[in-house]
């Protein structure tokens, strides 16, 4: 048996998921005649009260299509010091849409309306034009952290009074819904681009959606395609995605339940030095000093179990789908071992 908590895109598509892919109805989406892949794109925007959606292969071209969509070259993103459309996206805010990130030490990944207005710059030549605002939701690097409703409202209404752009990086956004139980179309009102992803806690193999104005969306489409993300007949692929929409959302709250035992026995470990709080189904935790990265990860490795390491003496779990109790049973024996 195989333990891979290295991040909850390790898993492989379900029996159901299956049957859904190779019963999918596909067409040229280039010519916007694939019917699955139009049905989740509006599915998708259904789900959280917007316009219309694109398909896209991935989140970072999403992200990277919102950016590109909601700024000019010059401008500046306001965003997170650990956001992932700065750390984990290859500076493609510079190369794809010629912006500077605007970065902000916050509170586990999440910013606040103060930090906001406290970063907008003012109008002066020797300064690039802040023009968005840019959030994510949940963070990785803040261990799954999350916003409440209220709490992007404020930064909302911070945007709004500035005449700035709002982005969401939803690549978790479900796992945030999940333990808040707000409204996904109460959410969908208070940005101008939302990007959800499918492979991330969902389970589907590939792909993520943009979803925006029909407008932007237009806009996003003609960026997808210079990105080199126009697709002929990936509707099986969407059909996967259709399929995680409906039957995998519920039950990320078992993800989350997971990681909260996992959480308790770290805590009693004297390899472990600190443990972030655990909100959804991401666990980052440091090690004493006297043992390495490699040294943890090879001994996990020795009991088939793979982790990921995200900076020095920095472990991270993320539970997932495919992780089931006597997985949970099994890490939890060998990390006492």
């Amino acid at each position: 048996m195989i333990i891979d908590l290295r991040s909850d895109t390790v898993t492989k598509p379900t029996k159901g998921m299956l049957e859904a892919m190779w019963s999918a109805e596909v067409g040229d989406d280039v010519f916007s005649e694939d019917p699955s892949i139009n049905k989740l794109e509006q599915k998708a925007a259904d789900i959280f009260g917007m316009e219309a959606g694109l398909y896209c292969p991935s989140g970072t071209m999403t992200n990277q299509t919102a950016i590109k969509v909601l700024t000019q070259p010059q401008q500046e993103v306001i965003c997170d010091v650990q956001a992932h459309i700065y750390k984990y996206e290859a500076g493609g805010m510079a190369f794809n849409s010629g912006v500077t990130p605007r970065l902000i030490n916050g509170d586990r990944g999440r910013l606040s309306p103060q930090d906001i207005i406290d970063n907008i710059n003012p109008e002066n030549t020797h300064f690039a034009p802040t023009s968005l605002v840019a959030l994510e939701n949940t963070s990785n690097r803040g261990g799954g952290s999350y916003y409440s409703l209220k709490q992007i409202s404020d930064i909302h209404q911070v945007v709004r009074n500035n005449c700035l752009k709002f982005h969401l990086d939803g690549a978790r956004i479900f796992n945030a819904l999940t333990e808040t139980g707000d409204s996904p179309k109460d959410l969908g009102q208070l940005f101008d681009t939302i990007s959800v992803c499918l492979s991330k806690g969902l389970g589907a193999p590939v792909g993520s959606v943009l979803l925006a104005s029909k407008e932007n969306i237009q806009k996003a489409k003609r960026i997808r395609k210079v990105f080199g993300g126009g697709m002929r007949q990936a509707g099986f692929m969407a059909a996967a995605g259709i399929y995680a929409l409906d039957n995998n959302i519920t039950r990320l709250k078992e993800d989350h339940k997971r990681a909260k035992q996992i959480e308790a026995a770290l805590k009693q470990l004297s390899f472990v030095e600190s443990i972030m709080p655990v909100d959804t189904n991401i666990l980052i935790f440091r090690l004493i000093p006297s043992i390495t990265n490699d040294e943890f990860l090879t001994k996990l490795a020795a009991n088939n179990i793979k982790a990921a390491a995200t900076a020095k003496q920095t472990i991270r779990f993320v539970t997932h789908l495919d992780f089931n109790d006597d997985m949970l049973t099994e890490l939890i024996r060998v990390l006492k071992k």
